[in-house]
């Protein structure tokens, strides 16, 4: 069975976001896997435990993504591809393109990725890739069991599951509750410095620049206002809708 995870690298939800000139700071800040790749990790090293084959782990982003690769790798992972190339400046359609490029010559039973990400709360790499590739796909799966060439999966659907059969080769994307994602192990760390790890440029996909020029603009990027003191409204209920609407109105600006 070849399975692959596409996933991206993300700040540590732990970290202070800070922001100068509309951009983010990056400075000593620490990177880790999206949180809901890692979810697509462990559960393509519980496909390959199961049912046998390889997983490979597959990311586009900057040089420092390689660090995110390699905590894959040291979770179980085979083998391990960075696309990247720092003039790359393009947005989830760019990234899809050149996962669509990579993968359109490769042989695959599953591929698996996070629901979104954390950083921008973007959605649409995997269901891109998916419709690129015309394979079908099921997002923000919480199970997922394989039998011969087809596999099922329970997705949450706003508090309440669907069930979904489906042919592979098929892609999925990972809601928080599939599985706890296993810690890499010291051995496994070891281990990981000796796996296949290759790195791949646009041009060697055959992707030029024009492909992946971005189809969203960004205009402004700031950090939300400070939260004020509460205010205690005074007065009997009717009095106090008043006031509470002539708020919203005057300083929340809401209406």
């Amino acid at each position: 069975m070849d399975i692959y995870v596409i996933l991206k690298q993300t700040f540590d939800t732990e970290e202070k976001i800070t922001i100068e000139g509309g951009e983010i700071r990056e400075d000593g800040v620490k990177h880790i896997i999206n949180p809901y790749d890692e979810y697509a990790v462990e559960e393509a090293i519980r496909l390959k435990e199961r049912h046998g084959g390889t997983v490979t782990a597959v990311s586009v982003g900057p040089e420092r993504a390689a660090e995110a690769l390699r905590t894959a790798l040291a979770m179980g992972a085979d083998e391990a591809v960075l696309i990247s190339d720092d003039g790359i400046r393009t947005d989830e359609s760019g990234v899809a393109a050149l996962l669509a490029a990579y993968f359109r010559d490769r042989r695959f039973d599953f591929i698996l990725g996070g629901y979104f990400s954390v950083d921008n709360g973007a959605g649409q790499v995997a269901v891109r890739l998916a419709r690129l590739l015309g394979i079908p796909h099921v997002s923000a799966i919480v199970k997922l069991d394989v039998s011969g060439d087809r596999a099922v999966a329970v997705r949450d659907a706003e508090g309440d599951s669907e069930t979904v059969e489906l042919p592979l080769p098929a892609l999925f994307t990972a809601q928080q509750g599939l599985n706890e994602p296993r810690y890499p192990s010291l051995p496994g760390i070891m281990k990981a410095k000796k796996k296949p790890f290759q790195r791949l440029e646009p041009g060697d996909l055959g992707v030029i620049a024009a492909d992946l020029t971005p189809k969203t603009e960004r205009t402004l990027l700031f950090a939300p206002p400070k939260r004020q003191a509460g205010r205690m409204l005074e007065g009997t209920p009717n009095e106090q809708a008043v006031e509470l609407v002539s708020l919203l109105k005057t300083e929340a600006k809401f209406m």
